[in-house]
């Protein structure tokens, strides 16, 4: 080593640039769909849970939809968890002709909690279904969805996450930059992973999990993140999530930055604490298994951890061309002609996607402040580690209410 400083900075560099072609050439498997013949016939039966915490102003739009759905009334049935309303949320519900359950806890608050407790209710039900599917009360979903869900678990699959389109694109730039990660993420991820037989991720809504798996290894996640802690914990029971691509939920996205801010600081927080709790027995059961689908949800969790490290990799080269070289960049050895390409993609790529999903012109206009949004992680990711053990739930205030027929209306316009 020509410094003394690349003793870190070499392993850190290279690193860095493992983890950036591992994804890139990743990425392209998204591009693409494997062929499938679908079981159109519904056969499965689900619970379809919605968890809401003063949730009035949305949650009777996702109720209509929801009892409207491409799937027999007598396959699927609705519960919502009014857990620790202080609106009107239950009766909304009650009126709409669901199944409500009201929850009250002042010391175990959250998402996660208020599934635990629902979960087991349904676990001593008579009645037993053979999925379990989650919405979040903000939501929208498409008709076929249930149909989707049903044609994934007679073919086996056991933990489907939904495509998570969004409700409110064209809002604010936040709600469509916002939708832009989203989308990008649907492709270059989830249907790239899944492509390749390696496992997706949870996304906290519109997933569903087979009655089975959750009776048998029980749900315990209830963090900041319950979705990636569960996604883990059955990761290591050998049992991947798999992407539907055609089950689509519509997501409120947050209107203003500070939403956006807090949303994503509590999820940076609890990807943090699911590392730490999860990274070791994964490598462990990866290598013990040989199973690469493990260490790849290895690498899903260090996620944050790779951006603090190439924040710190940036800010010391920075400092470099103030003095003497004190380190060896190891980018000066790699064929300029790579760097260059895997540069242009990063930017193109957002691009490809819109053309993809066939976005409207306002996107385009939205995706000038796409690197706002994108660089926004940095401070926001290093305050998630800085609170990693604080584990109060923050809820985001949802107000954007329409009905499915208003959205499609939007859509076409």
């Amino acid at each position: 080593m020509s410094h003394p400083f690349d003793i870190l900075m070499v392993p850190l560099q290279s690193l860095i640039l493992l983890f950036t072609v591992y994804y890139f050439i990743i990425g392209f498997f998204g591009f693409w769909r494997r062929s499938e013949d679908k079981i159109m016939t519904p056969e499965s039966t689900f619970a379809v849970i919605v968890a809401a915490h003063n949730e009035s102003a949305v949650i009777g739009q996702l109720l209509e939809n929801l009892k409207t759905l491409d799937y027999p009334d007598e396959l699927y049935d609705i519960f919502v968890i009014a857990d620790n309303c202080n609106d009107n949320t239950a009766e909304i519900s009650r009126n709409a002709g669901v199944i409500v359950c009201e929850r009250f806890n002042d010391t175990e608050k959250g998402k996660g909690f208020a599934l635990e407790w629902m979960f087991n209710r349904l676990f001593e039900m008579d009645k037993k279904y053979d999925g379990i599917v989650v919405f979040d009360a903000d939501n929208l979903v498409h008709p076929k969805f249930l149909l989707e869900m049903n044609n994934r678990l007679l073919k086996g699959d056991k933990v489907i996450q939904g495509y998570l389109d969004a409700k409110n694109p064209y809002d604010t730039w936040i709600s469509g930059t916002f939708a832009i990660a989203f989308w990008v993420m649907d492709h270059v991820w989830h249907l790239a992973k899944t492509n390749i037989g390696l496992s997706s991720v949870l996304g906290g809504t519109g997933m569903c999990i087979a009655y089975d798996v959750l009776k048998r290894h029980g749900w315990g996640a209830t963090c900041l993140t319950e979705d990636m802690e569960f996604t883990m914990k059955s990761l290591c029971e050998g049992i991947k999530t798999t992407w539907a691509q055609d089950a689509i939920v519509y997501d409120e996205k947050p209107l203003t930055f500070m939403q956006s801010w807090h949303q994503r600081q509590r999820w940076a927080q609890g990807q943090f604490d699911v590392a730490r709790r999860f990274i070791p027995k994964m490598i462990c059961e990866g290598f013990k298994q040989r199973d690469i689908r493990i260490l790849d949800g290895c690498l899903h969790l260090f996620q944050p951890h790779f951006l603090l490290v190439s924040t710190f990799f940036v800010i010391i080269s920075y400092v470099q061309l103030a003095f003497p070289p004190f380190y060896t960049n190891i980018y000066n050895f790699m064929p300029s002609e790579l760097m260059t390409f895997i540069m242009v993609v990063q930017y193109v790529l957002p691009m490809a996607i819109l053309l993809k999903v066939h976005a409207k012109p306002k996107a385009w206009l939205y995706l000038i402040l796409y690197p706002v949004f994108i660089y926004s992680w940095i401070p926001i990711v290093f305050l998630g580690f800085l609170h990693r053990n604080e584990h109060e739930w923050s809820h985001t205030q949802h107000t954007r209410a329409m009905t499915y027929n208003e959205f499609i209306k939007d859509e076409k316009e």
